[in-house]
């Protein structure tokens, strides 16, 4: 295939918060351009016309003026479907944000559409194109670890205040589970494979809303890890990705843990890479020698955005497909059925239907 030397014409849908991000990128990325702003607010409009983009107030208005390689649907999480169909329909590579969409079944047409049409789809969870992400993994499948047992996941943050002055985060749906965790658990179904079961208990005790402050998830996979999620957005903590990554300039960054993996000769802390081992055999009562692992920075925004060229070109196919989307936000439903019910939900079809096991 030959090289293209021209930029990626890609137009961003939804110019919110990480809409911007993603045009931020598009605009430092030489293999990619910012064909257009979609977005029917005014604020889009005043926007792109600061970043020299062309502006449209929806997709098919874009489609008929302009000539486009890509697509990112960076809309609320409710109209990703629908955007998503549009996409499909005009033929556009599109990188979705993560979730894929609301709900499971709206997925999965989401999924049905692409692979009918041949259009592939890109799934925006950012985290698995992070170079630290990808050092971890291949500790895990080098076996420095031996059998890894279990592994346990913090999210501890603070939401001030006016962060709930936005309605749809008052709202089911709008909380810590759906909209944080959603990352963490498709990072660990990256790390140890599909999970077979989840158990899940959760609490609005501290605001009293109709979406959760609080959650504390078991996780069983198939491949035998067992795995915690431990989650608030109502408590003033320095353990979370946000604030230990360093993947976002906007949060202070704290030298602390937010994931720790433990194996029969191993453990491993992340965003540290600070890896743990036995000289002999391992015994409680012997040092252990510690060692940091090295891996080359970079920003995960940008390298997914580079990868999504790839995958416009045809040179790749998506790291995180459509079909990956949907796993995931299957787990995410299962916790949020297990939470409402008390009862372990199994991630088989009874699971699709949220019944308890």
């Amino acid at each position: 295939m030959p090289t293209r030397t021209d930029p990626f014409k890609i137009a961003v849908m939804g110019a919110g918060l990480i809409g911007k991000r993603h045009i931020e990128r598009i605009v430092a990325q030489p293999r990619a351009m910012l064909a257009a702003v979609i977005d029917p607010s005014d604020a889009a409009r005043d926007f792109a016309g600061l970043k020299g983009a062309a502006w449209f107030p929806t997709l098919a208005e874009a489609t008929a003026n302009a000539a486009l390689d890509g697509i990112i649907i960076a809309t609320p999480n409710e109209l990703h479907t629908e955007n998503a169909l549009e996409a499909v329909l005009a033929g556009l590579p599109a990188l979705i944000e993560k979730p894929i969409a609301h709900d499971a079944v709206a997925a999965e047409t989401i999924v049905a559409a692409a692979e009918a049409a041949g259009v592939p789809i890109l799934i925006g969870h950012h985290r698995r194109h992070n170079p630290m992400i990808k050092a971890v993994k291949r500790i895990l499948d080098s076996g420095r670890m031996g059998k890894v047992l279990t592994a346990h996941g913090t999210f501890w943050v603070a939401k001030p205040v006016d962060y709930f002055d936005v309605h749809w985060r008052r709202e089911a749906g709008g909380g810590p589970i759906l909209i944080n965790l959603v990352h963490d658990v498709d990072l660990f179904r990256y790390f140890f494979g599909e999970v077979d079961s989840v158990h899940a208990i959760q609490s609005d005790s501290t605001r009293g809303l109709a979406v959760e402050d609080t959650a504390v998830i078991l996780l069983r996979f198939k491949s035998g890890v067992l795995a915690t999620l431990n989650a608030s957005d109502a408590i003033a903590s320095p353990w979370s990705w946000e604030l230990t990554a360093g993947e976002n300039p906007a949060y202070p960054r704290q030298d602390q843990p937010c994931y720790q993996i433990g194996g029969t000769i191993g453990s491993l802390s992340i965003p540290q890479l600070v890896l743990w081992t036995s000289a002999a055999a391992p015994n409680w009562l012997e040092q252990l020698v510690e060692e940091r692992v090295t891996f080359d920075a970079a920003d995960p925004l940008a390298a997914q955005l580079n990868h999504f060229c790839d995958v416009i070109s045809g040179k790749a196919g998506p790291l995180v497909s459509a079909r990956e989307g949907l796993a995931t936000l299957r787990v995410i439903e299962a916790i949020k059925s297990s939470a409402r019910s008390g009862h372990t939900v199994l991630l088989n079809d009874a699971m699709a239907q949220g019944k308890p096991s």
